[in-house]
């Protein structure tokens, strides 16, 4: 059977959303001499006739433009699952305007014009900042998928081995013998690719897959 074939990763790319020709411009010349790919675009509409939920790098986006402003560009965006660190810029600056910027999870609010230096800098803050994001959205992902190989009963066992339980109690709970708990712990350990029971704890917790123990007296 022919494999499917991954989809490609997107492209790390800056977005520039601002209705000024000459503003986009300057700050194209800036991001790609510093190695980045930027794609511009006139207007919030415009960004969201384009955008996708799997983009990756960072939004930067002028606060007043004709038509949807940048707030609200990162408010429409935030209802589309849309997770891109965003920084706001503006010729018109006030502090009232940075609150809520920042209040509704904006990385920074910049005015122009802008200091080339700390603007570099904060676009790569947000672009490492989105990479943690996707690398842990990836690594929830694959745990996911290990639990979804898991059988039934070893689903049981394993919330058994999170809730720290001994491999008695767990056959006296699921009324197995213990030599049938220990072929399905070990078979669990294997199935989720670790060597302790912390590290598995550990994932569980990640993904909050981690049932725990409803007050039963076994877990004292």
């Amino acid at each position: 059977m022919k494999k499917i074939a991954e989809p490609a990763a997107p492209v790390e790319t800056v977005h520039v959303v601002d209705d000024d020709d000459a503003f986009r411009d300057s700050l194209v010349w800036l991001i790609e001499a510093n190695h980045h790919h930027v794609v511009t675009y006139v207007s919030a509409e415009d960004f969201l006739a384009r955008c996708a939920p799997n983009m990756a790098g960072c939004l930067v986006v002028d606060v007043r433009m004709p038509g949807l402003g940048g707030i609200e560009l990162h408010d429409r965006l935030v209802g589309m699952g849309v997770d891109l660190p965003t920084i706001v810029v503006t010729g018109h600056g006030d502090l009232p305007m940075a609150v809520e910027a920042f209040r509704k999870g904006a990385v920074d609010f910049v005015q122009k014009p802008l200091d080339d230096a700390y603007m570099l800098e904060r676009i790569d803050f947000c672009l490492a900042r989105d990479r943690g994001r996707r690398r842990k959205a990836l690594h929830e992902r694959d745990v996911r998928e290990r639990l979804a190989a898991l059988s039934a009963r070893e689903r049981e066992v394993l919330d058994c081995v999170v809730q720290g339980k001994l491999n008695k109690q767990i056959a006296d709970r699921l009324d197995i013998s213990i030599k049938t708990v220990e072929v399905h712990r070990s078979r669990v350990m294997e199935k989720m690719r670790v060597g302790t029971v912390a590290e598995l704890v550990r994932l569980c917790l990640e993904v909050g897959a981690a049932k725990l123990d409803e007050g039963n007296p076994e877990s004292s």
